[in-house]
């Protein structure tokens, strides 16, 4: 169904070819993709920018998927195909990494993407090949001292370090495209510093049975789920 051959051209791949070494980052955007690209090894890391949200998987036939050049770029990037085709002996990266923005739309294009994995692709997800990456929200400097936080406890739990709120220095990260290539491989890419969360077949189950109620045909459960959780929005994109 993907012919044509030849990996997608906004991939920046790695070096290496052993996948059980590889890694692919699915980045939210150009700018934060261009980013990531500078802050990246080389050696075995690969970065694919997402332009927008991807093509909604939940009410689109596999033929108008495979039409949607974000979706057609992702399967030729990871290997193994799709649906019925999926030939996990394929795979180029042994760790498929999302890393989108730490707000609305961050969180919607990576329901997105879990759909997408767990509809089509389940066995990325049940072989322990998805994993989440957390972006940093906040940095904090006092002086030669820099510390991130990645929630607002935390970074009130740094401040009480930092002995009060007087002479620290605090950036709010609006989207990883503000942070800089060494600041995003120190927080969110490098070995040994970095948090990953794996993507479990539950947390995509989750995410599948949230897309259902926000973007299926059914009115009644989305209009329950919205009231009742409307309380809970506290950064709405308007």
């Amino acid at each position: 169904m993907l012919e044509g051959g030849g990996l997608p051209g906004k991939l920046a791949d790695c070096h290496s070819h052993d996948p059980a070494e590889c890694e692919l980052f699915l980045v939210e955007g150009d700018s934060a993709g261009g980013t990531a690209k500078q802050g990246r090894d080389r050696e075995f890391q690969a970065v694919l920018p997402l332009r927008g949200k991807i093509l909604n998987v939940e009410k689109a036939r596999l033929d108008k998927m495979l039409q949607n050049d974000a979706i057609r770029a992702l399967i030729t990037a990871i290997g193994i195909g799709i649906g019925d085709e999926q030939d996990m002996s394929r795979l180029r990266y042994h760790k498929v990494i999302l890393m989108t923005d730490a707000d609305v739309d961050g969180s919607h294009i990576r329901t997105l993407l879990l759909t997408l994995f767990y509809r089509k692709m389940p066995a990325l997800i049940t072989e322990g090949h998805v994993f989440i990456a957390q972006a940093p929200l906040y940095r904090l400097q006092k002086g030669s001292r820099v510390q991130y936080a990645y929630s607002d406890d935390e970074r009130d739990k740094l401040l009480t370090e930092f002995g009060g709120m007087k002479g620290v220095t605090i950036n709010r990260y609006k989207g990883l495209g503000e942070m800089t290539a060494e600041q995003l491989a120190d927080t969110t890419m490098r070995r040994g510093s970095r948090t990953l969360l794996k993507v479990t077949v539950e947390d995509a189950g989750r995410a599948n049975e949230l897309f259902q109620i926000l973007m299926g045909e059914e009115v009644d459960p989305r209009r329950q789920y919205i009231q009742e959780h409307a309380i809970e929005v506290t950064n709405l994109d308007i």
